[in-house]
């Protein structure tokens, strides 16, 4: 009987040694793979990526002068909701943060006078549209 104890104790003692061994295996690798790995930015996502639209262009007349004062507008397509941009001295507007998988429709208004309706599509995967909006002002 001492036999079989000290056989079965030996037996307890060689399988906790191989766990603590494959334990510590696990540990090491799970430190080595943090330390390999890339410095995460607290609080942030690094893997997103910025999924939004610029829209900027000029307001024009039709010698290609810009019309200080005109007004913008964008319609997004989705909700109907718009945004009006009013031109300075150089004629250039500018809508950020337009979301990617919306189409927006955009023309520009000059006293009595209006530009062709452009349309800014979701299949357009630039992130960057430039759109310039003509007018006749005859």
């Amino acid at each position: 009987m001492a036999f079989a104890r000290t056989n079965l104790q030996q037996w307890v003692i060689m399988k906790h040694s191989v766990i603590s061994f494959v334990a510590g295996l696990l540990i090491a690798g799970l430190f080595a793979t943090q330390s390999w790995a890339a410095p995460q930015l607290f609080g942030r996502d690094t893997t997103k990526r910025d999924t939004t639209r610029l829209l900027t262009g000029k307001v024009l007349d039709a010698n290609d002068n810009p019309l200080p004062d005109a007004v913008v507008y964008l319609t997004n397509t989705h909700d109907r909701s718009v945004k009006t941009f009013i031109v300075g001295q150089e004629g250039t507007y500018r809508f950020p943060a337009l979301q990617a998988n919306i189409d927006y429709e955009v023309y520009a208004q000059f006293k009595k006078h209006k530009s062709h309706t452009k349309t800014v599509s979701q299949f357009d995967n630039r992130t960057q549209v430039y759109i310039d909006l003509k007018i006749e002002t005859k």
